[in-house]
C-alpha cells in the first residue's frame, strides 16, 4: 500500500530479505524491499558469490539460473513443488522436509529478532530508517547468537 504525502512516497509494511551463513548462523547480508516485493527478484543480492549450497523456501524455485549468475560453485537446494494435480510426489516431499531442517536456522535469527530485540512491527514511515533499525538489530542478533564464544573468562 503505497501513499503520497508531500511529494514523498512512503510505504506501509516491509520485508527482510536476508542471507546467512548456514554454519555459523550469522547473517551476511539484509536487503530490506516493500512488502509487494518478490522475494525472487532480490535472489542475486543476497548471494556473495562464494556459496556452496543456497538452501531457499518455495518462493525461490526456479532461480537456478540467477544462482549460477552470482554464485557459479552453489548447487541450487531451493524446495520443489510437490502436489500436482493428480497425485503427490512422496520422493520430493521427503526432499523438501530436510532442506527446511537446514532453512530453520534463517527462522532462528527471524525469532532473535522479533522476540529478543522486539522488531513485531515497523516504527518508522519509509524503508530508510527501518532498514537502519533492522541492520542493527540483525547486528545485535549475530552477536547473540555468538554470546558465549565472545564472552571473555577470567
Amino acid at each position: 500500500m503505497k501513499q503520497t504525502c508531500k511529494g514523498k512516497q512512503w510505504y506501509f509494511g516491509l520485508k527482510a530479505h536476508i542471507g546467512v551463513d548456514a554454519k555459523a548462523g550469522t547473517v551476511h547480508t539484509l536487503v530490506t524491499t516493500s512488502a509487494n516485493v518478490a522475494d525472487s527478484t532480490v535472489l542475486p543480492e543476497l548471494l556473495h558469490g562464494e556459496e556452496r549450497k543456497v538452501w531457499g523456501d518455495g518462493g525461490y524455485q526456479g532461480q537456478t539460473e540467477a544462482i549460477r549468475e552470482t554464485a557459479p560453485k552453489a548447487q541450487d537446494m531451493t524446495c520443489r513443488r510437490t502436489k500436482f494435480k493428480s497425485y503427490i510426489d512422496e520422493l520430493h516431499k521427503k526432499k523438501n522436509r530436510s532442506k527446511s531442517s537446514v532453512r530453520t536456522k534463517v527462522e532462528h535469527v527471524f525469532r532473535i529478532v522479533k522476540r529478543i530485540f522486539g522488531f513485531d512491527k515497523v516504527r518508522y514511515r519509509g524503508l530508510a530508517k527501518n532498514h537502519n533499525r533492522l541492520c542493527a538489530n540483525f547486528a545485535l542478533a549475530n552477536l547473540y547468537l555468538h554470546r558465549k564464544r565472545l564472552a571473555v573468562r577470567g
